[in-house]
């Protein structure tokens, strides 16, 4: 049985905010993916609330929250985190970023790092100088309208990745709670902006928090060659690519996600956790490469963060040179 629910409203510079809370354990801060509400969390919630204090909320034009309007950019989303955190009295918490909420994830860890205990990504990268998905899944990105019509939801639905696709057949509630609560067209496009404008390329490796990043391997929207690069950028990280789990895995009740999450998130110690310690080490840049070259992100996109990629990891060097 799933812990009972408390929500409340938080207000966060001048925009109201849906939260809920499980549980009463260690608290867990999780950050749900674009134009997704706290009920598309689905299982995920209802397993670990069973092992943690959940924190879920509605981001800013998602849900039942508010529709700032301006758009607030990915920093900006992460110091509204803080706000419901200190509003709800937690000193300390662990962090799950899922999608675009792992964006957040980063941006948080990164100005708050003692705040952080664990962090465990999943199904995200690292925005700008990452593999984009393959054109099919992009297509379904650029489009919200599909969140406010059944009609044209389930006629796109085709767009999907077949792993993902197989899910929402399986599952019942995934679909029906992002199309009860879809998000306003001025908040997902907001969002969207958000992602699109922000990466912690050039800073991610200064993050000293265990960071364990979970991924499945027939994502089509976040290749899984993103989970590869984050692993070694995290100095202290663990990765897990999940075969045959898509991008919506961590709300896949029979899949490997959610087991792995409550496992790490519960242990006494990082180094007694077997999802931690089960993990891979990614420790070369050949690795990433050999990962990237196999992927099959979208053009002209690839090439520009390519590009990006590039130019990060040359600029020290261009630096020292002037």
């Amino acid at each position: 049985m799933s812990a009972l629910a408390t929500e409340r409203v938080v207000r966060s510079r001048g925009i109201d905010l849906f939260v809920r809370e499980r549980g009463d354990a260690f608290p867990l801060l999780m950050l749900n993916g674009l134009g997704s509400n706290v009920d598309t969390w689905g299982h995920a919630e209802e397993r670990l609330s069973g092992v943690s204090r959940t924190i879920a909320f509605d981001s800013p034009g998602s849900g039942r929250s508010s529709t700032p309007l301006w758009p607030l950019s990915i920093a900006m989303l992460a110091r509204t985190a803080a706000d419901v955190l200190d509003e709800l009295g937690c000193e300390r918490v662990d962090v799950l970023g899922f999608s675009l909420g792992g964006l957040v994830a980063q941006q948080l860890v990164r100005e708050e790092p003692v705040r952080v205990r664990r962090l465990a990504l999943v199904g995200t990268a690292c925005g700008w100088g990452s593999m984009p998905g393959e054109p099919a899944a992009l297509t379904l990105l650029s489009m919200p309208l599909r969140y406010h019509s059944r009609t044209l939801y389930d006629r796109t639905s085709c767009l999907l990745s077949p792993a993902d696709r197989e899910l929402l057949g399986r599952v019942d509630g995934v679909s029906k709670s992002r199309l009860d609560h879809p998000p306003s067209l001025l908040g997902y496009a907001a969002q969207l902006w958000a992602g699109a404008t922000w990466s912690s390329l050039s800073w991610l490796h200064s993050v000293h928090v265990p960071a364990l990043v979970v991924h499945g391997d027939g994502d089509h929207l976040v290749p899984a060659a993103n989970a590869v690069q984050l692993a070694r950028l995290l100095p202290e990280s663990r990765l897990h690519i999940l075969p045959g789990e898509g991008h919506l895995l961590v709300v896949d009740p029979d899949g490997a996600a959610i087991p792995l999450l409550e496992e790490f998130f519960t242990a006494p110690n990082v180094e007694t956790s077997r999802a931690w310690s089960t993990g891979r080490i990614v420790d070369d840049d050949g690795t990433v490469e050999t990962a990237f070259e196999l992927a099959r992100g979208a053009q002209p996109y690839r090439a520009m963060s390519n590009a990006y990629r590039w130019f990060v990891r040359h600029a020290s060097s261009f630096a020292a040179a002037t």
